[in-house]
């Protein structure tokens, strides 16, 4: 890893991008940004009442102007939302100007992290595992595609996680 090479958290939802990218940030001494936080801030909105708005197209075309933008800092650890892989001008943004590492868990532990979440939309339906495991399933060649490393963070409480995610960073870079 480049020094002030910022580091960009890609996966599903509930796996821990943000709880262990600020804990990651802490130890490499960068700023944290979570993309749908930044979204919400600037928008004065949560990300729920964007999709009941502007649907989902409305708050990719947000999210993608706000990883634009994020990403063109140095020295961040950004926690993305796990579809912001889905269009390709975020996945060449998240690839050329950063280390992104693709965390994966299993279905099992998304589940039940997520299992009380009520602002994720996209799983307010009857049967959230299911829509999970296709949104994975679809996702997972791009997260693959982009990511420089890739760590599991099943059966990992967080700061063990960030520590050893760290550790493996020291070794990697482009």
């Amino acid at each position: 890893m480049q020094p002030g090479q910022s580091v960009f958290l890609v996966g599903p939802m509930g796996v821990g991008k943000t709880s262990i990218g600020r804990h990651l940030a802490e130890l490499l001494d960068y700023q944290f940004l979570d993309s749908d936080h930044e979204i919400e801030l600037r928008s004065g909105v949560t990300i729920p009442w964007i999709f009941d708005v502007e649907g989902e197209t409305g708050f990719r075309k947000r999210e993608q102007a706000v990883i634009d933008e994020l990403t063109q800092l140095t020295g961040i650890v950004l926690a993305t939302g796990g579809g912001a892989v889905i269009r390709a001008d975020n996945r060449q943004a998240l690839r050329a100007r950063g280390l992104v590492i693709y965390l994966k868990a299993d279905v099992d532990s998304l589940v039940a992290r997520i299992r009380h979440d009520k602002n994720r939309p996209l799983l307010q339906i009857a049967d959230p595992r299911q829509r999970l495991e296709e949104l994975i399933q679809q996702r997972e060649p791009w997260y693959q595609e982009i990511a420089d490393g890739v760590f599991n963070t099943n059966e990992q409480d967080v700061k063990t996680a960030a520590r050893e995610l760290f550790t493996q960073l020291q070794t990697l870079g482009k």
